[in-house]
């Protein structure tokens, strides 16, 4: 599983470069392989100072568009980040298979927002897709994408991944 997501940001990271995009690869804290999602939500406010200061790292070189793509449970910490930061600095946030399949205080995330996800995504992914598309209703700019045949690490479909999350972020940041 770990090799999976290493490939699933390894792909988007080196393609979004290729299309002009500056990335930044943030490690989140990590427990051992067979700890539960719910041993992470101490560690929640870690992920918080981690994307902070690569927020502030990407300002102080001079980037102004600046948004955040984050899988699985990357995404829940980030929205945790974006939704408890009111001056965070980002200007959109690509969702990737949020693990538990809904966005925390929604009404907080004040920017746009992609939920993608794959069509053979975890269930709960899956189960609480139409509720994600309510949020995204109310979010200007924001918008949810179903992957034909993607698993939730797009395994085999990383290059509509990334043609997705491009044209996403060139409608919302350039």
């Amino acid at each position: 599983m770990k090799d999976r997501l290493a490939a699933l940001i390894g792909v988007l990271r080196s393609q979004l470069a290729d299309h002009g995009y500056t990335t930044l690869s943030v490690q989140m804290p990590v427990l051992a392989a067979d700890a539960k999602a719910d041993a992470y939500l101490p560690l929640f406010p870690d992920a918080a100072e981690r994307l902070h200061a690569a927020v502030a790292f990407l300002k102080a070189k001079g980037h102004r568009n600046i948004a955040i793509a984050s899988h699985s449970l990357g995404a829940r910490m980030s929205n945790l980040f974006l939704a408890g930061t009111p001056d965070h600095g980002v200007g959109a946030w690509i969702s990737i298979g949020i693990t538990t399949g809904e966005f925390i205080e929604p009404d907080k995330l004040r920017m746009p927002v992609l939920d993608i996800y794959g069509e053979r995504d975890f269930p709960q992914v899956l189960k609480l897709a139409e509720a994600r598309a309510e949020v995204l209703k109310t979010l200007k700019g924001s918008a949810q994408i179903e992957v034909a045949g993607a698993d939730h690490f797009f395994a085999g479909h990383e290059s509509e991944l990334v043609r997705q999350v491009k044209q996403f972020l060139d409608l919302r940041l350039k």
